[in-house]
């Protein structure tokens, strides 16, 4: 799907933790050698400190980090997305290494399960589990390989389509309008006949990181 390169492996106070590379050039994925999400199905982003207050302190830890702006959990992974292109990653890297691994270190969770509720849950119909079949078995497996996720919004039976939430690093990432329109919709349309289109939805803090990665896609431009 989307090329991956390792970067290096770190030791951090005995903890190996390898860090690869995205898609998206503002993101990394940190790999501790281990599963930090009891719930391997589930997946959290966390754009501002306010808002991961009551589910994750390591997100928080980790947003208070100067130059990082976005914090992703993945099962066995973080990816941590940079605020933009001028913010070194040999200065993040250190503390964010030292960050993740005195957590966990603590054996406290990642996540507070009883702050992460996500209200009362209304029943799917049958082409709304059938779409929640295939985006969790052939979709999203592929998707958190690139330390991202895609998490299903919602449905319009008229319109037949379907909305979709990127994050970790496929906010923002160049390749992801493709993967959207090219992969994921071609899929679902081709498994179940009552979806037409596939839709993106975002959020304030989205739309900032596709800025700041247009400016940096600019600037290589300009550079090359």
């Amino acid at each position: 799907m989307l090329a991956r390169k390792l970067m290096r492996t770190n030791f951090v106070r005995n903890m190996y933790i390898q860090v690869q590379e995205t898609p998206n050039p503002l993101s990394l994925k940190f790999l501790p050698g281990q599963q930090i999400l009891p719930d391997t199905s589930k997946t959290y982003d966390f754009a501002s400190a306010s808002t991961a207050v009551k589910q994750s302190p390591l997100a928080v830890k980790l947003l208070r980090v100067e130059g990082v702006k976005r914090v992703f959990f993945g099962e066995n992974f973080v990816t941590i997305t940079k605020s933009d292109e001028n913010v070194d990653w040999a200065l993040l890297r250190p503390e964010i290494f030292s960050t993740i691994a005195d957590h966990l270190q603590t054996g406290k969770p990642i996540i507070n399960e009883e702050n992460a509720g996500n209200g009362e849950e209304v029943e799917d119909t049958e082409v709304v589990l059938m779409i929640k079949e295939i985006l969790e078995s052939r979709i999203r497996p592929m998707v958190q390989e690139d330390g991202g996720d895609i998490v299903y919004v919602g449905f319009e039976e008229d319109t037949g389509t379907v909305k979709l939430k990127m994050q970790g690093s496929c906010t923002g990432c160049p390749s992801s309008g493709v993967t959207l329109k090219n992969g994921i919709e071609n899929m679902l349309t081709f498994y179940v006949p009552e979806v037409k289109n596939v839709i993106e939805v975002k959020d304030e803090s989205d739309d900032l990181v596709e800025r700041e990665l247009a400016k940096f896609e600019q600037s290589r431009g300009i550079k090359d």
